[in-house]
């Protein structure tokens, strides 16, 4: 079977690309021929992702769209599995040279602004429907922008992915969260599968360079609190330094947030840990900037606590299960499809994400570590929930997913 991947970029830009490119080896052993066609090589700065040696590819941005659609036409793909692009209309363009398969990473298509969260009065997670009550409740609930032309670039935009995942013959999820959402948009339910998550691949054994922090407070070592993503305010980076100073005030401990990423709410993060870190000394921050992923094994190992902080709805948190292979538990706000790897008193602390309040966020913090025996027990969880993951069923059901796919096709031209 000829398998063409499609996505935005060729480069490591973020969780969606580790999941993208975690299968496509095990698509190679299996024999099947493989291509990845994208629309730019950017952001420079990150590295490409991975792909399986003999893996052709076209870039629309360089060899023109026509030119990269009629390169494709020609290798005559048996299937296409796409990830999401920025040109919705070059996608649907894409999308339609073959039977397809949609891995959404975020609210595509069910989403005006696709951050499916209410800011005003205050951030809280939208359940709605995508269709025109969103342009009602655009600028009174700050659901994105305040330009009208914003607005209605981003309705359109929507509407157009939305028809395309229907042109789909299925869709690929994370979450039961996401898989409800799909099917609250009126997809059948046997056209969206909920996949098992992609392996683990950072090697959880000591990393080279890395240092156990020693238990949290343990003769002033402070409690190493740990960020890794993108820096956005729906991310919820204020409210994990604004509830580390409180955690620090609460327990008399000395406190060190490491804020790994970037991204355009950094510079007002550090701005606020700033100000924090002067009324606190025992607040210690840190921003690192962006890690790479080969680097991370030596975050996770340093680290006390995994803080995910989103205030939106995050479709799974891939991040949680990674740090948890490293008996890391978490403190999250129960948005979501956190809760799917996050078992509260298991493997770490849910704080209520519907509001999400920075005193939640606190109380889930403090009573992750405060009690030295519930700590450990909540490390031994965080690895018990890492090795829940199955290696290669994520492969075998995705695989299953793009042969019935060509499958039906198949069938259907033949009638």
């Amino acid at each position: 079977m000829r398998i063409v991947v499609v996505h935005w970029t060729r480069r490591a830009a973020g969780g969606a690309e580790a999941t993208l490119a975690a299968p496509l080896a095990a698509f190679a052993e299996a024999g099947h021929e493989l291509a990845l066609w994208y629309e730019i090589d950017r952001p420079a700065d990150r590295a490409p992702f991975p792909l399986p040696e003999g893996t052709v590819s076209w870039c629309a941005e360089a060899l023109g769209a026509d030119a990269a659609l009629a390169a494709l036409r020609a290798w005559r793909p048996d299937v296409v599995l796409a990830h999401g692009m920025l040109d919705p209309g070059l996608e649907r363009r894409v999308t339609d040279v073959a039977p397809g398969v949609f891995f959404p990473h975020d609210y595509y298509g069910t989403c005006i602004s696709g951050n499916k969260t209410f800011t005003f009065p205050r951030t809280r997670p939208c359940a709605e429907r995508f269709g025109w009550p969103c342009l009602v409740r655009y600028f009174p609930r700050r659901t994105g922008g305040l330009s009208p032309v914003t607005m209605s670039r981003a309705f359109r935009r929507q509407r157009t992915r939305l028809a395309t995942l229907r042109r789909c013959h299925a869709l690929a999820v994370l979450s039961q969260h996401m898989r409800a959402e799909y099917v609250r948009h009126g997809f059948a339910p046997e056209r969206v599968a909920c996949l098992p998550p992609p392996p683990l691949t950072l090697d959880p054994r000591a990393p080279a360079g890395a240092t156990d922090p020693g238990p949290p407070a343990a003769g002033g070592v402070p409690l190493s609190l740990l960020f890794v993503g993108r820096m956005d305010p729906l991310k919820g980076g204020a409210q994990l330094l604004r509830a580390a100073a409180r955690v620090a005030a609460t327990l008399d401990w000395p406190v060190e947030p490491t804020l790994a990423g970037d991204g355009p709410a950094r510079g007002a993060w550090e701005g606020l840990a700033g100000r924090l870190a002067r009324r606190d000394p025992r607040l210690r921050p840190q921003f690192p900037g962006w890690v790479p992923r080969d680097q991370l094994p030596a975050r996770f190992a340093r680290a006390h606590v995994l803080v995910v902080p989103s205030l939106w709805p995050e479709p799974f948190g891939r991040v949680g299960l990674e740090a948890a292979a490293f008996g890391l538990p978490a403190a999250a706000y129960a948005v979501g499809g956190i809760p799917e790897w996050l078992t509260d008193g298991a493997n770490g602390h849910l704080a209520p994400g519907d509001p999400p309040t920075v005193a939640g966020l606190t109380a889930a913090i403090v009573r992750t570590v405060r009690d030295p025996a519930h700590y450990a027990a909540l490390r031994a969880g965080a690895r018990a929930a890492a090795r829940r993951v199955v290696p290669g069923a994520h492969a075998r059901a995705l695989l299953d997913l793009l042969e019935r796919a060509a499958a039906g096709h198949a069938t259907a031209r033949g009638a």
